[in-house]
């Protein structure tokens, strides 16, 4: 694609912008070098912590290393971004490619330019190698970066300990039912579908950071979908099998269990797509077993899907149909690592330089230990649901997928929903979830949190940390919304309980038992599924 005029002024202006910049640079060290006063040509970005170390600046020659760095990091992204690119995936993609090559050749990242590892080599007289070096032999032994104090935490122990039992089991999911915290609760309970790509226990991590344990102390009877860790036996899984043995038969099942007709719902993330994409066959069989459904950073459009689509184009997907759409694995190794990619100063080079470079151990964190327990995908489950809706984007048709024996249409699924977005989410773009508004049939409110994917969602109410938009526009344009919202201090959690309660269906005393005649108690919460390892 040829540049324009334009273009091609603009991308001389940022090369002669850099030239001089490091012109500068060089200027700045030489009159430092004979005692001059000097203050940074540039600093790094609010947020950026590899440079914040006095030696970075005690040193002329590490001052310059790291201003010379930034320097070009930032130049690389400007031409990315001035470019001529012929579509928005080529830009995304540039730009993803962009800043991976830019954090990777970080000189925090290596010991020969980082005076932190130096002066730390020193100091300790060389001990801080000799532990960097064995946390580098451990590691290639997981096979994975250390990230956490692994020996800190156990699930069923410290982690995902909320009372409760599992009260069905099949090969797809265990269901697991919560003791009551309250003396009464609404007579509709509750059923949560977390995501399948990881483990649901990142709702229930310890009591002061458990969404689950929210919920139940808010009177809600909860019940949850965990979803089996499929191995090698597990490789013929399909889309429509998550479908039919997972969230319809848990959606049955709880209705039956609580002899109700109708139950509240909730999906977060991938289970969000799950449940949205259940209930659209559920109506398409004239079916109506959710009074009210909850979506958690949830994709329903994938129109734009941020930086994940760089790895999703139609080569990538016909290889993942030829290898292991048919049958295998989609690895859990594969996944984190892809994941872990689209943030690696955070979740790579952060901890090749902690453990490697100064010889520290990862200290004891549960959200980063969740984030270790990898899961594995079912081949066909993975290669279906990259071809129909990260490529082909089909879900938002009405009509045009065949789930299940039917065809599914998501403009029939019109409960009133409460949608919450995060607003600096790299996996789901707020602004694409928001757009699940115009495909859902029913009423929606919009609410969005502020951090990330993770921090935006598990943001407990007894902290009241971060803040939440809320607007009662119905506006199709995302940014319009966000225009003209209104920020409020604190978790959106209490929010969110506050909408559910009007469609508890009433109150009724606390269920004496778990489970019922038909659905018996079984192994206490969490069971064994989530306990299994990729």
């Amino acid at each position: 694609m040829s540049a324009s005029p334009e273009t091609t002024t603009a991308l001389a202006a940022l090369q002669q912008e850099w030239q001089q910049q490091h012109a500068a640079l060089w200027q700045a060290m030489l009159a430092r070098d004979q005692g001059a006063a000097h203050a940074p040509l540039i600093q790094a970005e609010p947020g950026d912590k590899r440079f914040s170390h006095p030696a970075w600046a005690e040193s002329p020659i590490y001052d310059y290393v790291r201003q010379a760095y930034l320097l070009n990091a930032q130049y690389l992204k400007k031409m990315a971004d001035a470019t001529p690119l012929p579509d928005r995936l080529a830009r995304n993609r540039v730009q993803f490619a962009t800043r991976q090559f830019v954090d990777a050749l970080a000189p925090s990242n290596f010991a020969a330019t980082n005076p932190e590892f130096i002066k730390l080599a020193l100091e300790t007289n060389g001990e801080s190698i000799k532990r960097g070096l064995q946390n580098l032999l451990g590691d290639l032994e997981k096979g994975r970066i250390s990230m956490t104090d692994d020996s800190a935490f156990e699930v069923g122990r410290n982690l995902a300990t909320t009372p409760g039992a599992v009260v069905f089991e099949n090969e797809v999911f265990q269901l697991l039912q919560y003791s009551p915290l309250t003396d009464t609760v609404a007579q509709r309970p509750l059923l949560i579908v977390p995501p399948c790509i990881n483990k649901y226990y990142i709702l229930d991590l310890q009591p002061e950071n458990s969404f689950v344990r929210h919920a139940v102390s808010q009177g809600q009877t909860v019940f949850l979908v965990s979803w089996r860790n499929p191995q090698a036996d597990l490789g013929h899984l399909t889309w429509d099998d998550y479908l039919e043995q997972g969230a319809l038969a848990a959606l049955k099942i709880v209705r039956e269990i609580c002899a109700v007709e109708q139950i509240n719902a909730l999906g977060f993330c991938v289970g969000g797509t799950i449940l949205s994409a259940a209930l659209a066959v559920a109506r398409a069989r004239g079916e109506n077993p959710v009074a009210a459904l909850t979506l958690l950073t949830t994709l329903l459009d994938f129109t734009d899907t941020g930086e994940i689509g760089c790895f999703v184009d139609e080569q990538s997907v016909a290889n993942r149909e030829a290898t292991i759409g048919q049958g295998g694995l989609l690895t859990g190794r594969e996944l984190s690592t892809t994941f872990s990619s689209l943030r690696a100063n955070d979740l790579i080079w952060q901890y090749v330089v902690g453990n490697y470079l100064k010889g520290n151990q990862p200290t004891a964190f549960d959200l980063l230990y969740w984030n270790s327990d990898s899961t594995n995908l079912p081949g066909p489950f993975a290669a279906w649901y990259l071809r129909h809706l990260y490529l082909e984007n089909s879900l938002r048709v009405p009509g045009k997928l065949s789930m299940c024996g039917v065809k599914a249409d998501l403009g029939r699924v019109d409960m009133p929903a409460f949608i919450l977005a995060t607003r600096e989410d790299h996996i789901v773009p707020w602004q694409s979830s928001y757009l699940s508004r115009k495909h859902l049939g029913g009423k929606s409110t919009f609410v969005l949190g502020a951090s990330g994917h993770i921090a935006g969602v598990i943001n407990p109410a007894a902290k009241n940390k971060r803040s939440h938009w809320i607007n009662d526009s119905a506006t199709a344009d995302p940014e319009e919304w966000l225009a003209t919202s209104t920020e409020v201090k604190g978790s959106w959690w209490p929010r969110w309980s506050a909408w559910l309660k009007q469609f508890a269906g009433g109150e009724i005393p606390a269920r004496g038992r778990l489970g019922s005649a038909q659905y018996p108690p079984g192994q206490p919460a969490p069971g064994h599924y989530v306990k299994q390892k990729a």
